[in-house]
């Protein structure tokens, strides 16, 4: 039986998420925003293998979510939005 994370690991594996998609639009801004067909061989692997890092990294944080709440007796898109709140502005530290 898998254990559901606690709320850090959500933010933590949010987080992953965030800056592998930063990664993908990072390779857009600098391959150009034009059809990948029209990329070089190296530019359409660089991407593939970051967007596929990010489609799996979004997977991780979704089941991640789904085991939290249902263990927490939550809806999954309140946690989803406390996760990506966490995640994307963090409270100020002491």
């Amino acid at each position: 039986m898998k254990v559901a994370p606690v709320f850090e690991d959500l933010v933590t594996l949010q987080r992953t998420a965030d800056e592998a998609h930063g990664r993908v639009q990072q390779l857009f801004d600098d391959y150009g925003r034009s059809p990948v067909d029209e990329w070089a061989e190296s530019q359409r692997t660089a991407w593939h293998t970051a967007w596929k890092a990010w489609v799996d990294d979004v997977r991780e944080v979704q089941e991640a979510i789904s085991a939290y709440a249902f263990e927490q007796g939550r809806e999954i898109r309140h946690v989803d939005a406390d996760v990506k709140k966490a995640a994307r502005h963090p409270e100020p530290a002491a």
